[in-house]
């Protein structure tokens, strides 16, 4: 088995229409295209990062909430590549959605920072 690299991501959200638009007018994500599965009562969104496809969003009727703090088994963080982390910081800032401090990175002295999504999920901002 040769592992191409990473297809994609899958997010289940709870409320979709807050989660289309913090993906998609805040962070900038380019919708590839959008289905309704009347069988689920569910959207999938299927999103890319400068032509390239990235992420899945999903709604489902009453998702259960995900433990991320402290710590859960699981997936930690989706990570987004950026080239100022400063300007990035403030365009989140407009949107009035707080960034925890910056930090560098112990072994790259790279700075990053992270966000929560509309459903809290842990989301990194790093500065290459």
């Amino acid at each position: 088995m040769q592992l191409l690299g990473i297809h994609h991501i899958a997010i289940i959200c709870k409320d979709y229409e807050r989660s289309k638009k913090f993906y998609t007018e805040i962070l900038g994500l380019e919708i590839k295209q959008e289905i309704f599965r009347a069988e689920r009562s569910s959207y999938k969104l299927d999103l890319t990062l400068n032509g390239i496809y990235i992420l899945e969003l999903f709604s489902f009727p009453s998702p259960p909430d995900r433990p991320s703090r402290p710590e859960a088994v699981g997936l930690r963080h989706l990570a987004f590549a950026v080239t100022d982390l400063d300007q990035c910081i403030h365009h989140l800032d407009n949107h009035q959605i707080r960034s925890e401090s910056i930090r560098i990175d112990e072994f790259t002295g790279k700075r990053f920072t992270f966000i929560a999504d509309p459903d809290g999920l842990p989301i990194e901002f790093y500065e290459v």
